[in-house]
């Protein structure tokens, strides 16, 4: 479901500034996502949840592949 909601024009640029090629409503939603796990989690630090969240990435986007065991399993 789509809301229309006011934001402040610094934070907007903000949001610019740090898009790292995504538009600004998906930049928002990013850090939305990154502060709730971080709330969720608050004993992992922003580079493992960051990592975390580039990672559910690649898989949903299928550039993974599965880990095949080398040694025998005891």
């Amino acid at each position: 479901m789509a809301t229309n909601v006011r934001l402040d024009d610094s934070f907007v640029i903000d949001a610019r500034v740090h898009a790292e090629g995504r538009s600004v409503p998906k930049q928002i939603e990013y850090w939305s996502k990154i502060g709730r796990s971080m709330m969720d989690n608050p004993d992992l630090s922003y580079e493992f949840v960051r990592e975390s969240s580039l990672a559910t990435g690649e898989v949903k986007q299928g550039l993974t592949k599965r880990s095949v065991r080398r040694t025998k399993q005891d």
